[in-house]
């Protein structure tokens, strides 16, 4: 692991700063704010929050305060999120989790936590809302020889992380797969206001940046070499609900396509994270739709097999978060989906302006709606925060075509 992780750092200043996870742990203090790398899973760092979270028990133990504010692109995983709420060193949390244990330290009061919509974030960490960032940490596949970062398989808000923090640590995991390298399109200066600019994407697929993610090499301090994969949940197989609203769906669809409001390979999808939400798209396969795009935060197993399949030609995430065998089905064909699937910082994946000039078609999913179509996202028993509302509402107020789905 470690040879083959070390060989992906080309650049050979920054392999003088590989260090252990206990290591660069030690960079991280009391009281900073932290903006920690991964979306729904995929491309958070493996190692460092356990590191983090055995300093703070430490800490704690010898009855010292150990907490740290904690921004992230969207939810992480047990080996993130999970062990440092175990660790009671969460002070702030943004802007969307999944964690058991995150959830409920929030809903005890304990962790202090803002739940907003995603396009929101980049804008306010570049403009300071948060104050100033003391360290990112990013999961990168690679480095290259002049020191550009290659992202792992979520960007979230990496590219502004970078530029915020006055340190960075990377972790380098050789699990993922060296062919990521070219599949992203993360360096765009999109500006502040009054002056920002307009983000150039008038198609799906659309590149308008570099590949790479980009950093003061100076700021780097540390570099820790992984070998573990992402949180591969492996979906439900589709039950007779999710078959009959998948048809209702794809019934609307001929309507609309017969009555000539959708062009015959629709307009761009997005889906929203779930069973259901991915049973939807996993009955695309048999509708009478070819050529179809994608333009969402997400990309789960059914859109990955409507791109193999042929059924759709180009998809745009900010995300890859699969199934285990969905990832090996990835893995296994990622020469012939490496010109079709495009992974972008969520601030162009969720911008408001380019979903509403796209006319995407919005699928997400939701916990209860009312006779009058409000919809909750977020609550339970309107007091209990369960994840947040995350996208979705940036879909749903843009889009061409909205749908929420539940059984």
């Amino acid at each position: 692991m470690t040879a083959n992780a070390a060989e992906r750092i080309k650049h050979e200043g920054l392999r003088a700063k590989i260090m252990s996870a206990e290591q660069a742990a030690e960079f991280v203090q009391n009281g900073m704010t932290v903006a920690i790398s991964g979306f729904t899973g995929a491309g958070y760092p493996k190692e460092l929050p356990t590191a983090i979270a055995e300093r703070a028990k430490a800490a704690h133990a010898r009855g010292e305060a150990f907490a740290i504010g904690m921004i992230t692109g969207a939810s992480t995983a047990p080996e993130c999120d999970g062990v440092l709420a175990a660790a009671n060193c969460v002070s702030f949390r943004n802007p969307f989790q999944s964690d058991p244990g995150i959830r409920n330290s929030i809903n005890a009061g304990n962790i202090a936590y803002q739940d907003m919509h995603l396009s929101h974030v980049e804008q306010q960490m570049r403009q300071g809302f948060y104050g100033n960032f003391d360290i990112a940490i990013i999961e990168a596949a690679g480095i290259t020889a002049d020191g550009k970062i290659i992202p792992a398989m979520g960007i979230g808000h990496g590219n502004e992380a970078l530029k915020a923090a006055k340190k960075v640590i990377i972790e380098v995991n050789s699990a993922q797969n060296e062919k990521l390298e070219g599949m992203h399109d993360v360096v765009y200066d999109i500006g502040v206001p009054p002056h920002r600019k307009p983000i150039p994407i008038t198609g799906p697929f659309d590149r308008i940046g570099s590949p790479y993610l980009e950093c003061d090499l100076d700021k780097i301090v540390a570099v820790v070499l992984t070998n573990s994969g992402d949180r591969n949940s492996k979906f439900a197989d589709p039950d007779d609900n999710s078959k009959r609203i998948a048809a209702q769906i794809i019934d609307f669809f001929s309507h609309e396509v017969k009555a000539g409001r959708l062009p015959k390979n629709l307009l761009p999808l997005q889906s929203g994270v779930g069973n259901v939400a991915n049973a939807v798209l996993a009955g695309l396969l048999d509708a009478p739709f070819d050529d179809l795009t994608g333009y969402t935060e997400v990309l789960q197993d059914g859109m990955l097999d409507l791109i193999i399949a042929g059924k759709m030609k180009s998809a745009s995430a900010t995300a890859l978060s699969f199934s285990p065998d969905a990832l090996q089905r990835f893995n296994d064909n990622i020469e012939f989906l490496r010109d079709k699937i495009i992974l972008r910082p969520m601030e162009y994946t969720n911008n408001p302006e380019v979903i509403r000039r796209l006319g995407v078609i919005g699928m997400n999913a939701m916990i209860e709606a009312d006779i009058y179509g409000n919809v909750n996202s977020t609550h339970v028993m309107g007091t209990k925060m369960m994840n947040g509302i995350g996208g979705s509402g940036d879909f749903t107020r843009n889009a061409f075509f909205s749908f929420f789905v539940s059984p």
